[in-house]
């Protein structure tokens, strides 16, 4: 299967490195984000990568000639204003009538790949999405007449369930997506959903997008305890 890697935002929650670099280009341990989310494709067979770049996309292409790896890696260019749903939908003359794998720039994981494509086939579903749960960021309290009457620390389990990236996509969803301004995440996603055609795979391992400072440190902890 191809594996999509949606890389053209602008990073501005973390513009203090993405003045320099596109954000999956950011380094963790020595290697650039991007580099953790293909090496775990990799790990499940999965060596035909597409990246949809735009923001600074010479970094990236300068970083596959310089760096050889046993990938084929294609970077192309999909505009530096397009949103999520538009740069995919350049890519359309790519697939033909095939499943293909799909995920941020900027978000890793430990997912297993294989039950992750299974799961997608079970359900027989248009799109599967990888649903997380993220560490809450505050703790709970309840105040009656200025005092605290309920008190509770930040748990993974008071958070919903969110979208993680990481989907198994067949090519036929493309048609949902109507322009450039077209976010993912929006109508295309919506519209199937109303259609039962959306299934979530639930994934209770580590999970980490990276938006803020903050969340770049937690990723390099995770990473270091691989």
């Amino acid at each position: 299967m191809k594996v999509v890697i949606l890389a053209g935002g602008l990073g501005t929650r973390i513009s203090e490195y993405t003045k320099t670099v596109p954000k999956p280009m950011i380094k963790i341990n020595n290697k650039p984000i991007i580099f953790h989310i293909m090496k775990h494709y990799s790990n499940y067979g999965f060596k035909d990568f597409y990246i949809a770049a735009g923001y600074k996309k010479k970094i990236i292409k300068d970083y596959f000639k310089k760096n050889f790896y046993d990938w084929k890696v294609n970077v192309i260019d999909t505009g530096q204003k397009t949103m999520t749903g538009g740069r995919l939908k350049r890519l359309k003359k790519i697939f033909k009538d095939e499943t293909f794998l799909l995920t941020y720039g900027d978000g890793l994981s430990n997912i297993n790949l294989t039950k992750l494509i299974n799961f997608h086939k079970k359900n027989k579903s248009m799109v599967t999405m990888t649903a997380v749960r993220p560490p809450a960021r505050f703790g709970a309290i309840k105040i009656k007449n200025n005092k605290v009457t309920y008190f509770k620390e930040k748990s993974k389990m008071d958070e919903g369930w969110i979208n993680g990236g990481f989907f198994v996509v067949e090519s036929e969803f493309l048609k949902y997506i109507k322009s450039d301004n077209t976010f993912l995440e929006r109508e295309p996603l919506e519209k199937i959903t109303k259609s039962r055609k959306l299934s979530a795979f639930k994934h209770q391992g580590y999970w980490q997008c990276v938006d803020t400072i903050r969340d770049l440190e937690r990723a390099k902890k995770l990473l270091s305890k691989k």
